[in-house]
């Protein structure tokens, strides 16, 4: 399709050899192999789906949710918060530049105003949508480019980065209530759903682009900012706990917002974010009738309305809550209906809106349950992360191999070993787990792991 005036030749058979070489590319890096095939195989279709939808426009390379309707646009969290921290574990090219460009198209909306950044560019980039007014949209960005940075591993560009990164965390605190928390107008759902003045979801994303900028700024060498921002999270944590912390419909879990009653698909998310202390109450109340349903978690209780992107978030925090047996079988089952059930074969966006369309940043979320779940893999700097693989009962072994975050190519690979080191003559007590590292050109790090807290690993 060309607009009038414009013409363009197109060679079928050539474009056709560029796509297969293409898929292959995808195929070649960040490899999984676990003992269960249809996870394997709904990895690859999520890493493809995740890849393909980004678009040459006047704009630059620009990643879109596609879908039959989402083209040439960019929005903060389906870009920034969802898909562009897993474009470095990919590898690939066009990602990472698209993730770039959306970032660069993001920072054009600072101001010296105190204006929020509008929630999506688009138009390639000429024109902009805002009419759900400020979602948490600089929480979203703050969180995604921290987490991009840190693991695309470039320092010049990390630099770029740092000043939108400082100016979201600067809005955000702007909207700091007196009770320590910090407000908005809505959340990403847009006011499909009731979120008061202040949700958890906008706080949670505060709470974790300020540990990652942290992490960013003493890479950088910036001590003073990193300690800074390091304080303000642990303080945020202690104020979501007393305004979220809530009794709701029988589970001691949390209110969405203030008055809250109903259960909610995001009280996963200080999972996700390494925050446990209502733990098995969120966890029930996650699994219960309330939310669970055959089609994953419920957006709200008594509403049979689901969102992938809730579901697929809820599943990597429970890996990190080390309830790695549940946490599996529920992937399990859903991955099992997305690949092979009646709507194939990726995640998806929602029902009944878009009638579960296949938009592509959710397909990045499911990667990312891996990546981040499964594997617990969290940057904490250019060359160094934490790691913790929770491997299910009944499975001895697994891998992610052609890892290409932090400037490297790295396998990581998990075994169980008998803890008491049986088939090794003389050995002691062992730590349940054994994981190897290895980055291209070097030799595998050997790692007893207890399978409990996660450890750090620099390549």
């Amino acid at each position: 399709a060309t607009k009038k005036g414009q013409s363009a030749r197109f060679d079928g058979e050539k474009a056709l050899a560029k796509r297969v070489a293409y898929v292959a590319s995808l195929k070649s890096d960040l490899q999984l192999a676990t003992p269960d095939p249809v996870i394997n195989k709904m990895f690859e279709f999520a890493k493809l789906r995740g890849a393909e939808s980004i678009f040459r426009t006047k704009g630059g390379l620009m990643h879109g949710p596609g879908g039959g309707r989402y083209y040439a646009a960019i929005w903060a969290n389906d870009q920034a918060e969802y898909i562009n921290p897993f474009f470095p574990f990919l590898g690939d090219a066009n990602g990472n530049e698209s993730a770039i460009n959306s970032f660069r198209h993001f920072a054009r909306f600072m101001n010296d105003e105190g204006r929020y950044i509008p929630s999506s560019i688009i138009a390639e980039g000429d024109d902009y949508w805002d009419g759900a007014g400020d979602r948490g949209d600089c929480a979203m960005i703050a969180y995604g480019a921290s987490r991009f940075a840190l693991a695309y591993a470039d320092v010049q560009q990390a630099e770029r980065l740092l000043p939108l990164i400082d100016w979201c965390i600067d809005y955000s605190y702007k909207k700091l209530t007196k009770k320590g928390v910090i407000a908005s107008d809505s959340d990403e759902l847009e006011g499909r759903f009731p979120a008061g003045d202040v949700n958890l979801s906008t706080n949670m994303l505060t709470y974790g682009g300020l540990i990652s900028a942290s992490y960013l700024n003493n890479e950088l060498g910036r001590n003073a900012i990193a300690k800074d921002y390091l304080q303000r999270a642990q303080k945020l944590e202690n104020n979501i706990e007393t305004y979220f912390g809530a009794e709701v419909q029988g589970f001691d879990t949390y209110q969405y917002y203030e008055g809250n009653d109903k259960l909610r698909a995001w009280i996963a998310l200080p999972f996700t974010f390494g925050i446990f202390d209502r733990k098995e109450d969120t966890l029930a109340a996650l699994l219960s009738d309330h939310l669970w349903s055959a089609d994953g978690i419920y957006s709200e209780a008594g509403n049979k309305t689901f969102w992938d992107r809730a579901t697929l978030y809820a599943f990597r925090g429970i890996f990190n809550a080390q309830e790695t047996d549940t946490a599996m079988r529920y992937f399990k089952y859903y991955s099992r209906k997305r690949l092979l059930g009646e709507h194939v074969p990726y995640a998806v966006e929602a029902w009944p809106e878009g009638n579960q369309r296949h938009l592509s940043a959710e397909s990045a979320l499911y990667a990312r349950a891996v990546t981040e779940g499964l594997f617990g893999i969290e940057p904490t700097g250019f060359n160094r992360f934490d790691v913790a693989p929770y491997l299910p009962t009944g499975s001895n072994n697994m891998c992610l191999n052609h890892i290409r975050a932090f400037g490297n190519n790295f396998n990581i690979c998990v075994n169980r070993i008998d803890e008491r080191g049986a088939g090794k003559a003389g050995s002691s007590m062992k730590a349940p787990f054994e994981i190897g590292i290895q980055a291209q050109g070097s030799q595998t790090q050997t790692i007893q792991w207890d399978g409990k807290s996660p450890i750090s690993v620099s390549l």
